[in-house]
């Protein structure tokens, strides 16, 4: 098909759309599927496999091709939030927001859809499930009910919009919902939802998902669909409250109603709710806890449900949130908490739980996907849990599926051993495309086993882990830890006496190294990008400089960065002592007790909604790596004086105060 699409799609242009639109029901309601555009496809020709290649892994356990463009398809600018299921006859159903106009959230907006018959090896032609006719009809939500094989499909509307803006708050979104009763050739009229799991009060905004659904398979709620959605209540000029609840269905979708719900209160002078920049990065952040949105479901083993959730601009640490509902989904465990070290930025993602397989001898594994990147929407990285999502592996340990610029997400089953990823991708913009990958457990990987560690001395602190194959050279006082400056990092598990917070510092550590180009990270606490609150120590030789860096967020204002920089990058592999201090309104950097420079500090905490991280010879997102050597690095609460600076650089001895962290980097155990 040849695009005739630009910035506005014509009458005449949204007339074929809806004639293409009626022609692909015909054929995919005969299931002649064909193949996606790719290298040596023939269009038109239908689909030719063997027996059992539905489940057959792709060559060399991964795969991916671009199902949805703009400039492939009829009427459309843009093609946005993926989600996917597979149904009960084994076809895979690839719903997105088809948008008409441009990229915006609150513009004209079909439901499309397209299906494969053959595990995602080849897809139909689009379908338009749900025509929005001016205004948005989009977040997606698929479930499958196994008992019948019916699909159902939650989704949420608003009036449109043509300026390409959001919707104005309060948004007048409200849910409804549509079937398919053959495997998504048809679709019912869709029906409103609004008075059976939209409360009065959640007068804001709403949405649903987006991400597919699920179906309870264990205990007393056994065939329940479960949906998860996000809402917001306004009065008096404001948005006053966030909403992460669960609602659900137990007769196959015909009858819904609200199950757990979990609500945090915005007090009164906090930041209203803001769009995103394309990146996704807050415009500014709020004050108040966590807002839970676009929540990712999974029933595990024992029959409980796991809610891994978006967090956006609380003053909680991190990006991810989780909950946990043990009554099928009429409530939560406890309130959501934030995940301040498992790295994404504000994004959706999506989870899955796989069956135990030969490939992980034998044991259950959990999947999230979502961007790796703490900062920006890049890098979409699949993370595996083996205890349903209780703990994940390190981002350094993830499975890496793009570079590119990446976002929304959705994964799917097909198989045993084959997954299938549906997600926004491009390599100027994640919004470019949507693209479905598959994999295999064994392109994943196996279950890897700890990671060697390094003594904390600091109270109740675990080891820290040591990455990359570090490995320990002369020190000061006694032995150090050398970086290649490829993958070697020291990475502290978090643990809630790490953030800094409001709080006097000082950070003290010694350092040797000759690099002549390149950002050289020493040690860096919080997150990531211009406008995260954190705390950095960098080397800058081709500056001839090293920084010290501290971004903070005081209430509802925009983060504000305070900088020192020492004279000179000393870089002559000669061991050199650095002191970064903070307290009375300055910051202060020193070199080998001597060469101090100081700057005026800024308010506010430099560890608050953010991605929370504490690396050594590495940048959060990964993007820097230091060659050299460190040692004996400590961070302490107050800023010590030049008499304590003294005696901790002469001496090695830790200052009386409360240590936050005590690296000798004297020995790795484990390796």
């Amino acid at each position: 098909m040849t695009s005739v699409l630009r910035a506005h799609s014509t009458p005449r242009s949204r007339t074929r759309r809806r004639a293409i639109a009626a022609f692909a029901a015909l054929a995919t309601a005969a299931l002649t599927l064909l193949p996606t555009a790719q290298a040596g496809a023939a269009p038109g020709r239908a689909a030719t496999l063997p027996a059992g290649a539905r489940s057959t892994g792709p060559a060399g356990g991964f795969d991916q091709q671009v199902l949805f463009r703009a400039d492939s398809e009829e009427g459309y600018a843009c093609f946005r939030i993926p989600a996917v299921v597979e149904s009960a006859h084994g076809t895979l159903l690839a719903f997105a927001e088809g948008r008409v106009h441009d990229c915006g959230d609150a513009g004209d907006i079909d439901l499309v859809l397209k299906r494969s018959a053959d595990g995602g090896r080849t897809w139909g032609p689009l379908q338009v499930v749900n025509e929005g006719g001016g205004d948005t009809h989009g977040n997606p939500v698929p479930v499958v009910d196994r008992r019948t094989g019916r699909i159902v499909l939650a989704e949420t509307y608003n009036t449109g919009r043509t300026d390409g803006l959001n919707c104005a708050i309060p948004c007048d979104r409200t849910p409804h919902l549509q079937y398919s009763d053959d495997d998504g050739a048809t679709w019912s009229a869709p029906r409103d939802l609004t008075p059976a799991v939209r409360p009065p009060q959640w007068n804001s905004w709403y949405t649903t998902g987006p991400v597919h659904g699920i179906q309870l398979t264990r205990g007393r709620h056994a065939g329940r669909l479960i949906v998860g959605v996000n809402a917001e209540s306004y009065a008096d000029g404001r948005v006053t409250a966030n909403h992460a609840a669960l609602v659900h269905s137990d007769d196959g979708g015909d009858t819904w109603r609200v199950g757990a719900v979990d609500s945090w209160p915005i007090a009164a002078g906090a930041a209203p709710r803001v769009p995103e920049m394309n990146d996704g990065s807050p415009q500014w952040a709020g004050a108040f806890r966590q807002k839970p949105s676009e929540m990712a479901l999974l029933e595990r083993s024992d029959g409980s449900v796991y809610v891994n959730g978006r967090e956006q601009d609380g003053t909680d640490l991190g990006h991810r949130t989780v909950a946990v509902s043990r009554d099928g989904g009429d409530s939560f465990s406890t309130p959501f908490r934030a995940l301040p070290d498992l790295y994404t930025p504000m994004v959706q993602a999506s989870a899955l739980r796989l069956p135990p397989s030969r490939a992980t001898g034998g044991h259950g594994r959990t999947l999230l996907a979502a961007p790796a990147d703490p900062e920006r929407r890049r890098t979409m990285t699949i993370r595996s849990s083996w205890d349903e999502g209780r703990t994940w592996e390190g981002v350094e340990r993830g499975a890496r599926v793009t570079t590119d610029w990446s976002g929304y997400s959705d994964l799917v089953a097909i198989s045993p051993d084959v997954t299938g990823l549906f997600y926004e991708g491009g390599a100027a913009d994640a919004r470019d495309e949507l693209r479905f990958a598959r994999f295999t457990q064994q392109w994943l990987g196996p279950r890897r086993a700890p990671d060697p560690t390094t003594r904390d001395t600091a109270p109740g602190a675990p080891g820290a882990l040591v990455l990359g194959g570090a490995r320990t050279t002369d020190g000061v006082f006694g032995r150090a830890l050398a970086f290649d400056g490829s993958d070697d990092a020291v990475r502290l598990p978090f643990r809630a006496s790490l953030p800094l917070g409001t709080d006097a510092f000082t950070c003290s550590l010694w350092f040797r190294y000759d690099a002549t180009g390149g950002e050289q990270p020493l040690l860096w606490m919080g997150g990531s990008g211009a406008a995260a609150p954190q705390v950095t120590l960098v080397g800058d030789p081709a500056h001839g400089r090293i920084t010290g860096r501290l971004t903070a967020v005081e209430g509802a204002a925009r983060p504000a960065t305070a900088t020192v920089s020492t004279a000179g990058s000393y870089n002559d592999g000669r061991w050199h002592h650095l002191a970064l201090r903070r307290g009375g309104g300055r910051l202060w950097l020193t070199v080998d007790g001597t060469a101090t420079t100081t700057a005026h500090d800024v308010p506010g905490s430099v560890s608050r909604g953010s991605v929370f991280g504490v690396h050594l010879g590495q940048r959060l997102d990964g993007r820097a790596q230091f060659t050299g050597a460190l040692d004996e690095v400590g961070v302490y609460r107050g800023a010590l004086t030049d008499q304590e600076l003294t005696g901790l650089r002469t001496t090695g001895a830790a200052p009386s105060g409360p240590t936050v962290l005590r690296l000798p980097l004297d020995r790795v155990r484990g390796r």
